[in-house]
């Protein structure tokens, strides 16, 4: 597959990265200028020691940046950064996680394939991203399922190489610090091949019929908007919705990807915090809203936790 593409389809559902512009360094780095708040902040103590707990989004735009001073200076003077995967780490865990998970095994057996009609209207939105056909052949329907996604978010300005979690990881590693991921390309990766050939098809059916629909773009636009605008009303909806959701996407989504991931990342902030003081972890905010979210176990596991925003 073209390097290009392979580059795009890390970016799913506000969980996986894009490693596109690792080198790139915008003019507004350094912070300088005053900003709102953006996101989430949580401040979470236990045993003398502090952790800062900062939701995410992983595709971006200009107008994110500069972040805001709390979580700029909590950044700089943090001992150790951790993110779920660190978008400057090693690359080739990720591309060795992509073609055992998301590529079809050459000779393997056939799955069911989209009918005449779904392959018209898939067609009709590669030809839309300009992706062409043969690009795309390879690769198991939930990761052409999220390329598609990616696209439509590109589509509507947000664009993964500003991602919040790469611009985190450019300013400490430029700093000097210490970046940890709490897990790995092949975790997340192996929790999309957990699918059925059958079902994977229904995820890949559904993010078609949501592109067009506009349900997508208009999804792209209710997250970008409440991190935005650090939003803990829109961001408590946006929870709800996702939580209501009955489509067989929208419940792996919430199931697999949220609520199964979640224990995994406060296991590693509470190990962080047992040994480090004032580290800051940054996750999507989806981990950080609604039920059994990350501040919810965190608070299980009898820490105090502080919304700052």
């Amino acid at each position: 597959m073209r390097v290009a593409i392979q580059r795009q389809i890390i970016v799913m559902f506000w969980t996986l990265f894009s490693l596109s512009s690792l080198m790139f360094t915008p003019a507004w780095a350094a912070d300088k200028v005053q900003a709102p708040n953006h996101g989430a902040l949580f401040k979470v103590q236990q045993g003398g020691h502090t952790l800062y707990l900062f939701g995410t989004i992983h595709v971006g735009a200009a107008d994110f940046y500069p972040l805001e001073p709390r979580i700029t200076a909590a950044l700089k003077k943090a001992p150790v950064l951790a993110l779920e995967i660190d978008p400057l780490g090693d690359q080739q865990p990720l591309m060795r996680a992509v073609q055992r998970h998301g590529m079809l095994t050459r000779g393997g057996p056939a799955g069911p394939e989209l009918s005449a009609d779904w392959r018209q209207r898939l067609d009709r939105l590669l030809k839309q991203y300009n992706i062409e056909p043969e690009t795309v052949a390879a690769m198991k329907p939930w990761l052409l399922a999220s390329l598609l996604t990616v696209s439509e978010f590109s589509a509507q300005g947000y664009e993964a190489a500003l991602a919040v979690d790469a611009h985190l990881s450019r300013q400490a590693h430029g700093r000097g610090q210490k970046v940890i991921e709490l897990e790995s390309a092949e975790s997340q990766m192996a929790l999309f091949d957990q699918m059925s050939a059958a079902e994977q098809l229904i995820f890949l059916q559904e993010a078609i019929a949501g592109i067009e629909d506009k349900e997508q773009a208009n999804q792209a636009r209710e997250i970008a908007d409440a991190w935005r605008k650090a939003d803990v009303i829109a961001l408590d909806a946006l929870a709800l919705k996702a939580e209501m959701d009955d489509s067989f996407s929208g419940r792996f989504v919430q199931k697999v990807l949220l609520d199964g991931r979640n224990p995994t990342l406060a296991d590693g902030m509470a190990k962080l915090m047992a040994r480090e003081n004032n580290s800051v972890a940054a996750i999507g905010i989806l981990h950080l809203i609604g039920k059994g979210s990350v501040p919810e176990l965190l608070r299980k596991r009898g820490m105090t936790v502080e919304r700052i925003y």
